[in-house]
């Protein structure tokens, strides 16, 4: 087994006034030769949007992007005519292609907007642009791993074109289970959005993360009441 600890306070951080961003790897400013990718893991933002605000029209390219809404109501249109609000419970997901333009903008004006924003390297490159968004109410677990995310169009979660699957899990103190790695050669990055949890021996806490390879399984405890993100991505070089 290998692994990677990384500590929340170890992060990148940006602050735009508007936006507050934390980088568990390399983003615009943010640049660490240490800290590019996991695998095929190659964003991992936590974003909090202030009232009123967003990201205007951009584009993206042959990049798999997630959304997972923390709190708050996230206001998404795009270049393929979608217009939707994203927010906790909710999973959206992208998959650039051939080229995607989409804004994302915090309309309330009393709360903000917390979601994560991540980036998953395709296995193919130069599809055509898809979007979806699901509710994940339907399928929420207590005190075990549930998915949102596969390769699988039939499959609990959204897809993605990439070898990867995401579970969540909301699990109450002293509560464990293992997680079994889906794919030979994939491995697994586990983020703590809350609470305490030790994984395969090492204690994380808040926005805490270890990436784990060259293993079959992880071992999942938790220390206290805890929420954690288990991402399992092919590990590309």
């Amino acid at each position: 087994m290998d692994k990677i600890i990384h500590k929340a306070d170890e992060r990148g951080h940006s602050n735009h006034g508007w936006l507050k961003s934390y980088h568990s790897f390399s983003f615009a400013n943010y640049v660490n030769p240490d800290r590019i990718h996991f695998g095929a893991l190659r964003v991992l933002n936590d974003d909090t949007v202030d009232v009123g605000r967003g990201f205007g029209m951009h584009p993206h390219k042959n990049m798999e992007i997630i959304s997972i809404p923390l709190s708050g109501d996230l206001e998404h249109q795009d270049s393929m005519g979608n217009r939707s609000i994203i927010q906790e419970g909710d999973v959206q997901v992208m998959s650039a292609g051939t080229g995607i333009f989409h804004s994302e903008y915090n309309k309330n004006q009393d709360k903000k907007v917390q979601f994560f924003q991540i980036w998953v390297i395709p296995k193919k490159n130069n599809v055509e642009p898809r979007y979806d968004q699901i509710s994940i109410s339907s399928f929420k677990k207590r005190n075990q791993l549930y998915q949102i995310l596969s390769p699988t169009p039939e499959d609990n979660g959204v897809w993605i074109y990439q070898d990867a699957w995401f579970h969540l899990g909301d699990f109450d103190k002293n509560k464990k289970q293992t997680y079994e790695i889906k794919k030979a050669d994939n491995g697994v990055y586990t983020f703590v959005i809350e609470g305490e949890v030790i994984i395969s021996g090492v204690k994380l806490e808040p926005r805490d993360a270890i990436g784990i390879w060259n293993s079959q399984a992880i071992e999942i405890s938790a220390e206290s009441d805890s929420r954690f993100l288990v991402m399992d991505v092919p590990m590309i070089s």
